[in-house]
């Protein structure tokens, strides 16, 4: 009895803290989403931050809202993080997707995941530079989507400019620990061997393993399953 009365208050707790600042994150959210879509605003923007203050605080506001979104990712309940997902972060999930407990979402209003799909547990999504994740994938267990990446050769180790979308299509299944570069699409239906780094573009129904992977055979291009929105409740 004494753990179910523990287990109940570890709970709400955690609800009550999500409730009380998710104006703000919603907030935080929404005004980057349309600071991406006008760039001289965007520009302007960063002119004022300069002022160490400003910044200063910009600074502990992000860091805020990656402990806000932490504690979102081990909350209890499929349907309170989709929730919050959507509502508050501006994610886009489309019905019968699952995001697993602990999963890591960087930039989640840059972030679209198909009908269906399944984001395994403790996985990465970097959305930075735009996630579009098709119907019916599968991410395993800890896997890695980065969409940014410092450049080695720029005196200011600043990121390297021109990187496109990482675009995920239908059927698609990513082993565990696999990790996945910026600029790559993964065509329909392929499979990715565990521990798997891809980072050039995969052709649809291959199968690729390796560091950096590499094609070594073909999957079946006769796919019909659809994955049911069933999930494991509390995970």
């Amino acid at each position: 009895m004494i753990y179910l009365v523990t287990l109940l208050l570890i709970i709400t707790r955690r609800l009550l803290f999500l409730i009380i600042f998710s104006p703000i994150i919603s907030i935080y959210f929404n005004k980057k989403k349309k600071l991406q879509q006008n760039d001289k605003y965007a520009e302007n923007d960063k002119q004022t931050k300069k002022h160490l203050l400003k910044k200063k605080i910009a600074r502990y506001y992000s860091g805020f809202v990656r402990y806000y979104l932490l504690q979102t990712s081990i909350f209890p309940s499929h349907h309170i993080r989709n929730l919050i997902y959507q509502k508050i972060c501006a994610m886009n999930i489309a019905p019968k997707a699952i995001i697993y407990y602990g999963a890591e979402i960087r930039e989640p209003y840059n972030i679209s995941i198909g009908t269906g799909s399944i984001i395994g547990d403790k996985a990465i999504l970097d959305g930075r530079n735009k996630i579009i994740i098709g119907e019916n994938v599968n991410l395993s267990s800890n896997v890695q989507i980065w969409t940014e990446q410092h450049d080695h050769r720029d005196p200011e180790f600043r990121c390297s400019p021109n990187k496109k979308p990482v675009i995920i299509k239908d059927r698609v299944w990513i082993g565990p620990n696999s990790i996945i570069l910026h600029s790559v699409t993964i065509g329909e239906g392929a499979v990715i061997a565990a521990g798997s780094i891809v980072t050039k573009n995969v052709e649809p129904y291959t199968i690729v393993a390796g560091i950096p992977a590499k094609k070594i055979n073909n999957r079946n291009t006769d796919l019909h399953y659809t994955f049911t929105g069933e999930y494991i409740p509390f995970l």
